[in-house]
């Protein structure tokens, strides 16, 4: 069964290469991403795990703990980490989940049948500090993820946990965001009393409101 917005997400025991973790007592408080690979030595992945690696420290100043997995088992991750520092330029600096059984890759609906009914296609879930899904993205086996966008997504979530706006297409960080359609003018005189700008009535634009 497929995992939806707004699920809670599936807690299990795993084995990784930073040891057993229980994944919603791993992630405590902090928000978590959970993203698999088709399998250990594969070219993509390789330069996805170096790239998420080197950019750890921005997820880190997000409290967002990031963990990968394959369905080989950990004693073959810690062997391709070999690689993954070699080429890369950087070891490998969180956890790697093996799932040789696919007990976690099944709970996540993480293997397509009609790409292949024994790798993991690379599947990217983002969830919060409520244990609930927040975010789903799958790509295929041929299209390397880009890192940057999901922490451009995760400021979003984060931000609108907080507030009651939303962010427009293409928004970055520090970027003006908009009032949410379901507040009335009345609320957002009192949650915004910098005002906005009324584009249309159902677009009211603001400065993003944790920024000075």
């Amino acid at each position: 069964m497929a995992v939806r917005l707004g699920d809670t997400a599936p807690d299990f025991t795993a084995e990784t290469t930073q040891g057993t973790i229980s994944f919603h007592d791993w992630l405590g408080d902090s928000w978590g991403v959970l993203f698999s690979h088709p399998k250990d030595f594969t070219p993509v992945c390789t330069t996805e795990l170096g790239y998420v690696a080197r950019i750890k420290p921005e997820f880190d100043k997000r409290n967002v703990k990031v963990i990968g997995l394959s369905v080989d088992p950990v004693d073959s991750h810690v062997k391709w980490e070999e690689d993954i520092a070699e080429t890369q330029g950087t070891p490998v600096n969180f956890p790697m989940i093996g799932d040789p059984d696919r007990k976690v890759s099944d709970l996540y609906d993480m293997i397509h049948p009609n790409a292949n009914d024994t790798l993991t296609v690379r599947s990217v879930f983002v969830v919060g500090p409520d244990k609930k899904v927040k975010l789903t993205i799958t790509y295929p086996a041929s299209t390397g993820r880009n890192f940057d966008e999901i922490l451009r997504v995760i400021d979003s979530l984060q931000l609108t946990a907080q507030f009651k706006v939303a962010t427009p297409a293409n928004w970055k960080d520090g970027q003006d965001v908009i009032i949410g359609a379901a507040v009335s003018d009345d609320e957002a005189k009192q949650l915004f009393p910098q005002g906005w700008k009324t584009v249309k009535p159902y677009l009211r634009v603001l400065s993003q409101p944790n920024k000075k």
